[in-house]
């Protein structure tokens, strides 16, 4: 199918935004958004103030949702500014948060690998790593194993690195980086994915240190946070959207929190649940932080809106009860 849609300056995008329902109390400041944020972007946030119409999919014959080019009655170009701010400053705690838990997680693969062999990391032996894990296909289409996959990455991210202590182990020590200087320039998704390899024993010890009783859960919680750290590096929408990691979660009466979880199956779709494991990890790296409080309160300030159609947090799969346990 062509595409059809032609280029629009910004002021046209401002125009056909009002043609279809949109209030602009302040001309200059939205035309500001536009050059500055762009239209795609603020889209996401003005996408759920526009009129639905439920349609049969042509596919499926399903009944489903279709947007239309009308916003609901009240909908005001600022509502979308105030949902995207908030939006950003989420990211910003989140990343805060993430920051930590690398960080810790990097010095917790470091120790317990690093004191069998200083070279662990390299070494595919059943001392270090799951011995049916390691083995398994990389994927369908890649026959390579999961442990040369993560070692090609690892060995990308080394010979990539601009870092002068990378240089310096090469010039002094030779080829080979051993595993506490290794880590530093694993990212999220190496780590996350050698936390996965390791031998349960050590997973095991590593999760008891977060206060999860289930080395499995932990490392899926691992591999969630990985994806909330690429969507926050990319700037990516937390709000209002629908995760494709889906966390284990522990049984019910394991760890409190989790089972409004567990009683609702959508919650386990959308953010706010790896908030909540954010939260919980972040606490245990720092116990005396507060950044849950920082993150409630900001929760708590979700902006109003103009539009007859009010959102609210349930979007992001806050559940009910959240407040009494954050």
């Amino acid at each position: 199918m062509p595409y059809d849609r032609p280029w629009k300056s910004f002021a046209e995008q401002l125009e056909l935004l009002k043609s279809r329902g949109m209030v602009v109390t302040d001309e200059p400041a939205a035309l500001d958004y536009l050059e500055r944020v762009g239209y795609y972007r603020l889209s996401a946030y003005w996408y759920p103030f526009r009129h639905f119409e439920v349609i049969e999919d042509p596919k499926t014959g399903k009944p489903t949702t279709r947007a239309l080019d009308e916003f609901q009655p009240g909908t005001q170009f600022v509502d979308a500014v105030r949902l995207y701010l908030f939006d950003k400053q989420l990211r910003l705690y989140v990343a805060d948060a993430l920051e930590r838990i690398e960080i810790s997680l990097r010095v917790d693969v470091a120790y317990l690998l690093g004191r069998r062999s200083p070279f662990a990391h390299i070494e595919n032996t059943k001392a270090h790593f799951h011995p049916r894990f390691v083995s398994k296909p990389f994927s369908r289409s890649n026959p390579i194993s999961r442990f040369d996959a993560w070692l090609n990455k690892y060995r990308g991210l080394v010979a990539r690195s601009k870092e002068d202590f990378v240089r310096h182990y090469h010039r002094t020590h030779g080829d080979e980086l051993p595993i506490w200087v290794a880590v530093e320039v694993m990212d999220f998704g190496a780590i996350s994915q050698l936390l996965n390899m390791m031998h349960p024993r050590d997973q095991q010890a590593i999760a008891d240190r977060y206060g999860v009783p289930d080395w499995k859960v932990f490392n899926s919680w691992v591999f969630s946070l990985s994806y909330l750290r690429n969507l926050v590096a990319h700037h990516s929408r937390l709000w209002n959207r629908n995760i494709t990691s889906k966390p284990k979660l522990p049984q019910a009466g394991v760890l409190g929190w989790c089972d409004a979880f567990i009683e609702d199956e959508e919650t386990r779709f959308k953010p706010f649940l790896l908030l909540a494991i954010t939260r919980m990890l972040v606490k245990a790296v720092c116990p005396n932080t507060e950044w849950h409080q920082r993150v409630a309160d900001h929760l708590d300030n979700f902006p109003e809106q103009h539009s007859s159609k009010q959102l609210t947090l349930s979007g992001m799969g806050v559940t009910e009860d959240w407040r009494a346990w954050w």
